[in-house]
């Protein structure tokens, strides 16, 4: 019994329509990731305010701090009778928070260095560092002094390689009488007191930067050490460009390109504290929502499933059978039946007993091509197929090519019918390969001699280049056939080239009963006779100047000379050719049989030799 497709399509969209609670379960997983974003945006920016209210309260104690022991140092440097340096013991060097302090004093353009207080004992002790260590920072760090001159306070990174992880506050300290600020003070503190609040481990990532966007503590250190440049952050981006003291975005992570929600919240002393989570970890239990509510939903459908399930394959199994005999049909593989494999009695029978007709048709037309190649090569062969057939030419700028064998007259006569035969199979074997293999088109054998032709029916700007290409590569391969020839005791063969580039008339001659494809004119019988000359000027291959046009400097050639041919009223020049230009360098291609003493030729007369 056929059953149409369309009744199995009815059938299989009733029981899809009863999936229609999945849209319940997409809804409300909907609903679920929008209020749980809602809430994460507003714990992200309460995160971000907590730990800059943190920070802040950090620093203004070590701004208190720092202040109260650089006027002590600042003293004792400019009036030492006026101060007692206990009060700088008791500030300075027994708060192990600081690593160093120095006063600078400003002249115009100028920074003098005042005093500078070391704890010489932690950096030598571990890092093995010396006193001279934070010299090189101020000299790396390129810490804004002017901008502290100005009276703001600065804070920035100073950690650095096989030194210890530390921050530089710089202070306003003394004004001059003109209420200009003459003295800074910078105070190098240990970094552990800013990563104490960015320390914990969670989810979210939070870290703070300075108003260049350099990290100053992060929940990895190792980051925080590096002094890493976050202004490829958008939402870095976005609180170094903005007065706006807190702010909430979503952003594409610079680095891994994850959707991210983002907060920062700046603090009065210039830093920013940035926390920010993947909005896909915010969203995962909406997730895991839609996957229960999913799993629950296929409790329900499985038998409807399965029914779908049972449909599909009627459905799928024979379409997928009929896909692979069509790639093996693609492969050129006729020989196969579609309905020995799909046995559905719907459109889709229809369909295989319909592909069976077009592979027998494949068939009988793949037949053809290869009869045709056979004898005329496949590019004739397909413009012939492709298009009608019937009696006409066209006129085309073609190269010619005739080559003959040098006394396969005696060789012939001396030998058995088979043995000839065996000789030529095996020489055209070898010559024709190379032909094809160069885009040339085998036009005809006559007894011993081969005609070809490039630029018929297809052409191209490289035809007369090929064309040579294939003759040296027939110089070469008729060398090696020699080779095994003699091996065998047989003797070697001489054959004569001749390349001539005309204008010709090719297509199809003949009757509606018997046709032929072929070309034919003056540059046929022109390379014919170019060919007997090969003989006259002792040269297993001469073209002509008209195919040395087309080939610039691409190959070495020797003038032979000139010489009257049958059908010609002036005389030809010929030219020898000995190789190829390879990368600008000459490459030679003589073989033991591609010079021999010259002779007498037939329709020849040569003018002038050289």
């Amino acid at each position: 019994m056929r059953i149409p497709i369309s009744t199995k399509l009815i059938v299989l969209t009733v029981l899809i329509l009863l999936s229609a609670t999945v849209l319940i379960a997409l809804r409300t997983s909907q609903i679920f990731a929008v209020t749980s974003m809602q809430r994460e945006e507003y714990s992200n920016q309460a995160f971000a305010a907590s730990r800059a209210t943190e920070v802040e309260n950090i620093l203004s104690s070590l701004v208190d701090k720092s202040k109260t022991s650089a006027s002590i140092l600042y003293k004792s440097a400019t009036n030492p009778t006026a101060t007692s340096s206990d009060d700088f013991e008791l500030n300075f060097t027994k708060d192990k928070r600081f690593v160093s302090m120095e006063i600078l004093k400003l002249n115009g353009t100028t920074v003098e260095l005042v005093s500078r207080r070391v704890k010489e004992d932690f950096l030598k002790t571990q890092y093995t560092l010396g006193p001279e260590y934070i010299a090189r920072v101020r000299d790396q760090q390129k810490f804004p002094i002017r901008s502290v001159a100005q009276g703001s306070v600065e804070i920035r990174n100073a950690s650095y390689a096989k030194g210890p992880a530390m921050f530089t506050i710089g202070l306003p300290l003394v004004k001059d009488q003109q209420g200009r600020i003459s003295h800074v003070a910078l105070i190098d503190i240990d970094l552990s007191v800013l990563q104490k609040p960015f320390g914990e481990r969670s989810e979210r990532t939070f870290f703070l930067v300075d108003r260049q966007g350099e990290l100053i503590a992060h929940q990895d250190e190792q980051k925080a050490m590096a002094r890493l440049s976050m202004t490829a952050s958008p939402i870095v981006a976005k609180a170094l460009g903005e007065q706006t003291p807190r702010r909430q975005m979503k952003f594409k992570d610079s680095d891994s390109g994850a959707e991210m929600i983002g907060a920062y919240n700046k603090t009065s002393f210039g830093v920013t504290v940035i926390s920010q989570l993947p909005q896909e970890l915010i969203l995962e239990p909406a997730q895991d929502a839609k996957r229960e509510a999913f799993y629950l939903t296929g409790l329900v459908l499985s038998g409807s499933l399965f029914v779908i399930f049972v449909f599909s394959m009627t459905l799928t199994s024979p379409i997928e059978k009929l896909a692979s005999l069509i790639e093996m049909v693609s492969k050129g593989n006729f020989d196969v039946k579609a309905t020995k494999h799909v046995k559905s009695h719907d459109e889709v029978g229809d369909l295989a007993k319909a592909f069976d007709h077009m592979t027998e048709g494949l068939k009988e037309r793949d037949k053809v091509k290869n009869l045709f190649s056979k004898f005329h090569g496949s590019s004739v062969a397909e413009d012939l197929i492709n298009k009608d057939i019937g009696v006409g030419g066209q006129s085309k700028e073609v190269v010619v090519f005739f080559s003959d064998i040098r006394g396969f007259t005696a060789f012939s006569e001396k030998r058995k019918p088979e043995e000839v035969v065996a000789m030529l199979n095996e020489y055209f074997a070898v010559m024709v390969g190379i032909i094809n293999r160069h885009g040339g088109v085998v036009d005809k054998f006559i007894g011993d001699a081969i005609m070809a032709i490039w630029g018929a029916p297809r052409s191209s700007d490289k035809d007369s280049h090929n064309a040579l290409r294939a003759c040296i590569e027939m110089r070469k391969g008729l060398a090696e056939l020699n080779e095994k020839r003699m091996a065998r005791g047989e003797p070697a063969l001489m054959i004569g080239m001749g390349l001539h580039a005309g204008t010709a008339i090719s297509g199809t001659i003949g009757s509606d009963e018997r046709m032929e494809y072929t070309v034919i004119g003056n540059t046929v019988n022109t390379a014919s006779r170019i060919e007997a000359s090969t003989k006259a000027f002792g040269a297993d291959l001469l073209v002509t100047d008209d195919v040395i046009a087309h080939v610039g400097d691409a190959f070495i050639l020797d003038y032979a000379g000139a010489a009257e041919v049958k059908g010609r009223s002036d005389a030809i020049k010929m030219y020898k050719v000995r190789g190829y230009m390879e990368n600008g360098q000459p490459v030679e291609i003589r073989t033991p049989y591609s010079d021999y003493e010259a002779e007498g030729a037939d329709k020849v007369k040569i003018k002038d030799a050289a």
